[in-house]
């Protein structure tokens, strides 16, 4: 398959199941929260080093997250149980992303969240499309993940830990909350062993974009998550 340049000025995407082999389906375009939205409309997301041009991906197999097969292991149990850690939602998006941003990752040179996306990120958070979830240790923010929603899917993004385990303690309280509210997945994008240990598994990428085309037609909920989630859950 080719890879399709986009243009700046169109806010346009090839179907995502063009994508080649590798999962990128484009390159180019910008990072308007315009374009952001019509991308996770149709299953598409960014994924690029600094410095270099944006590539837009949709992998085959998807690598998701049913909220009712999260994986709490025994140790984690203690962890959510001990009281250490306070939960909230889309209490502090600027400080998550940002936590995200300085997140030193082995193998990755830099970050991919740039100033730029920050901002349209944040647009997004406005509208009510993009939540986050933190993590706190003594009005500490320790911890944390964000990511966009549409209808009962929800699109992962990027998650930091300060302190080992807390990204998995915002993770799993948010899990059960999606459970709770019957939301089908979480999208977890690509492979990786953390979220796999969490649960997260591949679906072909037919069936993931089955789902988003089905729920992007549903309403947005547009207010504070925190007015609806809870965390009071026994682990």
């Amino acid at each position: 398959m080719p890879v399709f340049e986009l243009d700046k000025n169109e806010n346009y995407f090839p179907p995502a199941y063009l994508a080649d082999s590798s999962g990128l389906l484009a390159i180019g375009g910008d990072l308007s929260p315009e374009r952001l939205l019509t991308a996770y409309e149709m299953g598409i997301f960014p994924w690029f080093n600094p410095n270099e041009p944006i590539l837009w991906w949709s992998p085959n197999p998807r690598f998701v997250l049913f909220p009712e097969k999260v994986k709490v292991s025994k140790s984690m149990r203690q962890i959510l149980r001990s009281g250490k850690y306070q939960v909230t939602f889309d209490k502090d998006f600027l400080g998550v992303i940002k936590g995200c941003q300085e997140m030193y990752r082995p193998g990755q040179n830099g970050t991919w969240i740039s100033e730029e996306i920050i901002d349209s990120y944040y647009e997004l958070h406005k509208i009510g499309f993009i939540h986050s979830v933190e993590v706190w240790r003594d009005q500490e923010l320790v911890g944390g993940l964000y990511g966009g929603c549409f209808g009962k899917c929800f699109f992962g993004e990027s998650m930091f830990a300060k302190v080992s385990n807390t990204s998995k303690v915002g993770f799993i309280h948010l899990a059960k909350n999606l459970e709770e509210h019957g939301f089908e997945f979480i999208d977890c994008q690509v492979y990786t062993r953390h979220l796999e240990s969490l649960g997260a598994t591949m679906i072909p990428r037919l069936d993931f974009l089955k789902s988003v085309e089905k729920n992007s037609k549903l309403p947005l909920y547009k207010g504070s998550w925190n007015d609806i989630f809870r965390v009071d859950f026994e682990f």
